[in-house]
């Protein structure tokens, strides 16, 4: 398992998806919050994950540590404290993978969006591949000459007798 916090996650996720380092994306999403409001949420998100998750984690991790440092013989009212300082560990650690998580969905939100802005030029272009398909002549047939039509329907009763 990783010893990466949770902001150290963030940044490496957000610099692999949008390619540039997380001071240049910084700048960015202060400047020009309008050209990529996606940018600019994972931003928001990440720095709500220094401010709140990694800073009350690392004070959670210290107190508790301080509480059950080795040779230290716990008091009864420091049971409570301990237990408590516990529950607030977890809690922000909780915290912390809900940003990440929140970080992740806004990414797949930008890679579906680049997908879809993508998709249409995509069905033009197997449309006018399919329609340059179409347009080879077979050898023998004549460019200008329209298809023979095709039969629909069962065959039309000859002029003879019918039983």
């Amino acid at each position: 398992m990783t010893d990466a916090t949770g902001l150290d996650q963030a940044t490496t996720m957000i610099e692999k998806a949008w390619g540039r380092p997380i001071e240049a994306l910084e700048s960015i999403a202060l400047r020009r919050p309008a050209d990529d409001p996606l940018l600019r949420s994972a931003m928001h998100i990440r720095s709500a994950l220094v401010i709140t998750a990694d800073s009350t984690v690392a004070a959670h991790q210290e107190r508790l540590h301080a509480l059950t440092r080795p040779g230290h013989a716990p008091a009864f009212y420091d049971l409570q404290s301990i237990t408590s300082s516990a529950a607030d560990l977890r809690v922000a650690l909780a915290e912390s993978r809900t940003a990440l998580q929140a970080i992740r969905h806004v990414i797949e939100a930008r890679e579906a969006a680049a997908t879809a802005d993508r998709a249409p030029a995509v069905r033009l272009a197997q449309a006018a591949v399919a329609r340059s398909g179409r347009d080879q002549h077979v050898l023998g047939h004549v460019p200008d000459q329209g298809a023979s039509p095709a039969v629909v329907g069962p065959p039309a009763a000859g002029p003879g007798p019918r039983r």
